[in-house]
């Protein structure tokens, strides 16, 4: 009898679990959905220049360092906006700073498609710069809030790959739209959805999960269920050994106050590492088209489609990168990392010696953004492991403001080099990049219990 009566408990217990996972809702991702479409809109807003560069260049007779400037001119006020960014979203709702940082991406675009001289241009996309500036950090500090540990690295393999899905259409939109109606039209249509996304975001993304009406309370445990990710972390711990010696796998104390972020050189070393990787990324970015049209001479819409390829790869990169770094290395980071910057560098000496058909320049152009992304959104989910919900913000714009640092230099020095030397520099300037990238990665440690921790307070 007293057995019989002990063991029923037992059913009761397991029915409430499977009625709470029944009632359990998925809200997470209908807000990841929309953090994809408003990212890969603002991508698209950013990587439409490199498909009009040369008619730019060519209406208004600009030298190529001239037009690197150009294109240079966003990512430096991007990256000069991050650190102000991060510390505006330490104070204010994430619902109020993304929607107005959405609604000026779009109202400066639609202003580049009214330019009529190379300094309006500049001046218009500087001030792109500052109005994106917000947004990769409303993405990440969303991303911090709505997901649990286990979750965050696909979630920002996903928020990624949308930078990069900006980047596939582009280029084939921007050429359609180009032989349409010219390069300003085309600005001026990519502006357009902008005011109904930061509309979106208002209605749908709250700063809390608990604050929604769609989350059921299970979800919203889900979320925060931290002491459960930590349990299963430790039990099902992996020990990699050499692998773990080599990548300083070790216990890590949170950076709990700005003053500790500023102060860490795991961060620093990220963000310096990121600088380089970013580099390479934004100069295929804005000039690729024009190494397609003129070197491979290709059509305008050929190159459209070749030029996307990098990024289709990429696409996928982030997602396998994101899987690989969550699933196989138990959320360690910077092995990705090491092996995108590696890959870079080798790929980067492929195309140097590229051949020009179309099929060949297509897998050879996949195939390095591909490699390029498997640890590109590891660079971004790195400082998640070493800082508090409060503290990250501020650490994410340190690492972003010196990877648009990085993308703000590259394209410009790209610039400089074809005006006196040719692509092969290019290519080999970006394959030392991505050693030195390389070099930063492996002198910063390796978080063992630190985004647990991190994400309790």
């Amino acid at each position: 009898m007293t057995e019989s009566l002990a063991s029923k408990p037992a059913p009761a217990v397991a029915e409430r679990a499977a009625l709470q996972t029944r009632s359990r809702t998925r809200y997470r991702w209908v807000v990841l959905a929309v953090i994809v479409v408003v990212y890969m809109l603002a991508a698209a807003d950013r990587a439409n220049i490199g498909i009009a560069l040369p008619y730019i260049q060519k209406e208004f007779g600009a030298t190529n360092a001239e037009v690197g400037l150009l294109v240079s001119a966003f990512f430096l006020f991007y990256s000069l906006g991050q650190i102000p960014a991060g510390f505006l979203l330490s104070k204010v709702s994430v619902r109020v700073v993304a929607p107005a940082a959405i609604g000026l991406t779009s109202l400066v675009t639609l202003l580049i498609g009214t330019s009529h001289s190379i300094g309006m241009l500049k001046i218009y996309r500087s001030a792109l710069g500052v109005a994106e500036a917000a947004l990769p950090l409303s993405m990440l500090s969303t991303i911090n809030r709505w997901f649990p540990p286990r979750e965050k690295g696909t979630a920002t393999g996903a928020f990624l790959s949308a930078a990069k899905m900006g980047a596939v259409i582009a280029p084939p939109l921007g050429a359609a739209l180009i032989l349409l109606d010219g390069w300003r039209t085309m600005f001026i249509a990519f502006a357009l959805p902008g005011v109904l996304l930061a509309l979106l975001w208002w209605w749908l993304v709250p700063n809390d999960p608990r604050a929604c009406k769609q989350v059921s309370d299970a979800e919203a445990e889900h979320i925060e269920d931290q002491t459960t990710a930590h349990s299963e972390s430790v039990r099902k711990h992996q020990d990699f050994g050499r692998l773990d010696r080599a990548l300083r796998y070790e216990r890590t104390p949170l950076l709990d106050t700005s003053r500790s972020v500023f102060r860490s050189w795991n961060i620093w070393g990220c963000g310096l590492g990121y600088l380089l990787m970013t580099g390479v990324v934004n100069v295929l970015l804005a000039w690729l088209p024009k190494y397609l049209g003129e070197v491979k001479h290709f059509e305008l819409m050929q190159v459209g489609f070749v030029a996307s390829l990098p990024f289709v790869g990429g696409v996928l990169g982030n997602i396998v990168g994101g899987w690989l770094s969550d699933r196989i290395l138990d959320r360690r980071r910077k092995p990705t990392m090491m092996i995108s910057a590696v890959a870079t560098c080798v790929m980067m000496v492929a195309l140097v010696y590229a051949p020009n058909g179309l099929l060949a320049v297509s897998l050879l152009l996949f195939g390095t953004g591909f490699l390029l992304n498997i640890g590109y959104s590891s660079f971004s989910v790195y400082s998640m492991g070493l800082t508090t919900r409060t503290t990250y913000p501020v650490a994410a714009s340190v690492v972003n403001s010196a990877g648009q640092a990085g993308g703000a230099m590259a394209p410009l020095i790209t610039g400089f080099l074809l005006d006196s030397y040719s692509w092969t520099a290019v290519f080999i300037f970006l394959g030392v990049c991505s050693l030195a990238a390389l070099a930063f990665v492996l002198t910063i440690s390796e978080p063992a219990t630190a985004p647990v921790e991190a994400s309790a307070d």
